[in-house]
């Protein structure tokens, strides 16, 4: 379930056929996409076209659940998928609430999916499967509707079930997002800043992909968006931007069912047998000729799975409401705060940090989510297995908008989230208090190490922007670690007493804090954590005593030794940076504010995988267009034959940034290539 069939999905055929001499691609020196159109349907789209002409394999990779053709494709590694797809019901819950939709955001879905669909006639020898085209509206949402269940916990939740290991142990994440918004009064040009940098795998459908939409309907948007996507899901129009990070309050329950002893198909609910919904799905797998057929069990609480446990039953919001893209639409429309307040009051995206800035003024942070109205008594822990016998546990209602954490304009001038806590979101005399928020919700409550370095790195006066792009792509740890578990005895370990690791602690003990590609001593601490990592999941809060240390030490060496044969690598020796055959030294560790982490690539190296990806840093000049500039980590387009394949390597190495623009004048003027949809 790991494959985040992120967050988009897939198409249909208009009624109303847009014509693509209507539509004008202009490629920058990058090769970046401005899309220009009269309506908003004209321009998704051109994004469905010039995103295919880019990663049309990302495109159809999340379309293949809704048609059940993820393991047909991918195999076994892909059929959990479908399976996923039929057991949440996500078509069936984009018919019932399909009425939810407006007319407008539906007319951008068509003119999207036409897009695509029309590529996919155009080239046939790109499509994955004969039968995924055409692709559906409906099919699309249902799509949608999937990937949102899956980031929300329900993909995490529903693989604890399948590896009988109910509840679910969060895992030791490597991962993270920032975002960060610095009021006009606390800058010193009198500018609101922005940072917009979600941390993404590089590659894929999670993979960010950079576009620039404009129409004349007042739709003028740049930023991030993911395989999929008909429209910016965080970026910056003409008037404000806003960015997001992963939240991690609770959205998701798990509920065991009290199962009949004489009937094995019916659960105890508030003193009566109940009768599970029941049905079947037919799994196709590549390269198996016979389909696999597995039972689909729903109960009052949802998508229902038997183990060896019992039989367990998950409920959250994401597998309730459909409206996840309608509300990103609406939020690329919006003109000011009141606007955007408007389009995030839809709760349609049902999680997601959310920083805001614009140039008037106004800076905004919401821990956004569809959080349930969850009954407060000590009989229920909310945040483990639940009875799945009684109405006291089944929620139904989710809070408003203003009930959830968030803050207009504090008095400190600036917000920002690493997915920490939102009770630690600005000036320490500025913060909510979460005793002032329901226990039973699960809001955040922790720092990390990121939200440390950056409180450490804001300065008390005046930002200038050259201080806030230092801050963003700062690679130094705080001076006090701050991960779940503590590694802090093996600073206090001389290494004169242990003669077999003198190399390692000293490096380490020498070693700045710093994640370049040069230090021997990141290299050590690289080590440490993954090694620490895995010997301590589940054990979250302790702190590792020496036997462990020597464990771990003892370890270490010996991986170093029989992968490289030696014992004082450097951190770009260990992790590097690959698109094509072309290799490169990597800086960056988990849980720096510019983060990297890898998979094996080959014995003794990894291959980054994920990290900084997508970096807009925005300044709004109180007159005039925003001031904007961008790098991604590798380039516009995903096929090697490019000369966008790798183009921005260089900049996201060195930490520098290309200028972008909203200036349909500026773009066309610079464009290297103007072109109409399939020419």
């Amino acid at each position: 379930m790991r494959f985040l069939f992120l967050l988009l999905l897939v198409p249909a055929l208009s009624a109303a056929q847009i014509d693509p001499k209507r539509v004008t691609i202009a490629r920058d020196s990058f090769g970046v996409p401005h899309i220009f159109a009269k309506t908003d349907p004209e321009v998704s789209y051109g994004l469905a076209w010039a995103h295919s002409e880019d990663d049309f394999r990302s495109i159809q990779l999340v379309a293949l659940p809704s048609k059940g053709l993820m393991g047909r494709v991918l195999g076994m590694q892909g059929v959990s998928g479908d399976f996923a797809f039929a057991l949440f019901r996500c078509r069936e819950i984009t018919e019932e609430k399909w009425h939810t939709l407006s007319p407008g955001f539906l007319r951008l879905i068509e003119g999207y999916l036409q897009g695509v669909n029309d590529y996919a006639k155009a080239h046939p020898e790109e499509v994955l499967h004969p039968k995924l085209f055409p692709i559906t509206a409906k099919e699309y949402i249902a799509s949608s509707v999937l990937s949102l269940t899956v980031f929300n916990g329900g993909g995490r939740t529903l693989s604890s079930i399948y590896n009988n290991t109910v509840p679910s142990v969060i895992d030791f994440d490597k991962m993270g997002s920032n975002a960060i918004a610095i009021h006009p009064s606390r800058t010193n040009t009198g500018e609101a800043f922005l940072a917009i940098n979600a941390h993404q795998p590089n590659e894929g459908p999670e993979a960010f992909y950079e576009a620039h939409v404009n129409s004349e309907e007042g739709w003028n948007a740049l930023g991030g968006l993911l395989a999929g996507g008909p429209c910016i899901l965080h970026g910056v129009n003409e008037h404000l931007g806003w960015a997001h990070t992963v939240n991690l309050c609770d959205r998701t329950d798990v509920f065991q069912l009290q199962m009949n002893p004489d009937n094995p198909n019916q659960y105890r609910f508030d003193g009566q047998w109940v009768d599970l919904e029941r049905s079947n799905v037919r799994l196709h797998v590549k390269g198996v000729p016979v389909p696999v057929k597995r039972e689909l069990l729903w109960s009052k609480y949802g998508a229902t799975l038997r183990n060896k446990q019992g039989v367990f039953s998950i409920r959250l919001g994401a597998n309730m409401e459909i409206r996840a893209l309608e509300q990103w639409y609406r939020m690329n429309k919006a003109q000011n705060y009141t606007q955007f307040r408007q389009a995030v009051s839809l709760q349609g995206l049902s999680m997601f940090n959310i920083m805001y800035a614009d140039r008037h003024d106004t800076i905004f942070y919401i821990n956004n989510a569809l959080m349930p109205v969850r009954e407060a008594s000590p009989q229920f822990d909310w945040k483990s297995t639940l009875p799945g016998n009684t109405s006291k546990t089944l929620w139904t209602r989710f809070r408003g908008i203003d009930e959830l954490p968030q803050y207009v304009n504090p008095k400190g001038g600036f917000l920002f989230n690493t997915n920490h806590s939102s009770f630690f979101a600005t000036a320490p005399s500025d913060n909510l208090r979460a005793a002032a928020f329901p226990r039973q919700d699960g809001w955040e409550t922790n720092h990390n190490n990121r939200s440390i370095r950056f409180l450490e790195l804001l300065p008390e006066g005046p930002v200038d922007f050259a201080t806030f792009r230092r801050i963003k792509f700062d690679r130094q740890l705080p001076e006090k670690l701050h991960y779940p578990i503590g590694i802090d005895t093996l600073w206090l370990m001389r290494p004169e007493d242990y003669p077999a690791y003198d190399t390692l602690l000293r490096n380490l003990q020498q070693w700045d804090h710093r994640g370049v590609a040069d230090s021997k001593g990141a290299a050590v601490f690289l080590m440490v954590y993954e090694n620490v990592s895995k010997k301590m999941r589940g054990r979250e809060g302790v702190q590792i005593d020496k036997a462990t240390c020597e464990t771990v030490l003892r370890e270490i060496r010996e991986k170093m030794l029989a992968e490289s044969g030696r014992i004082d690598p450097t951190l770009g020796d260990l992790q590097k940076l690959v698109r094509g055959d072309r290799e490169y030294p990597a800086h960056g560790l988990p849980d720096l504010l510019a983060p990297e982490w890898g998979n094996t690539l080959r014995k003794g190296v990894r291959k980054i995988a994920g990290g900084d990806a997508y970096v807009a840093l925005v300044r709004f000049p109180r007159q005039g267009l925003p001031i904007i500039e961008t790098v991604n980590t590798y380039g516009a387009s995903s096929k090697p034959g490019s000369p966008h394949f790798a183009d921005q390597v260089p900049l996201f190495l060195e930490q520098r940034t290309k200028r972008m623009t909203l200036d349909k004048a500026e773009v066309m003027a610079k464009a290297v290539r103007t072109y109409h949809p399939g020419e």
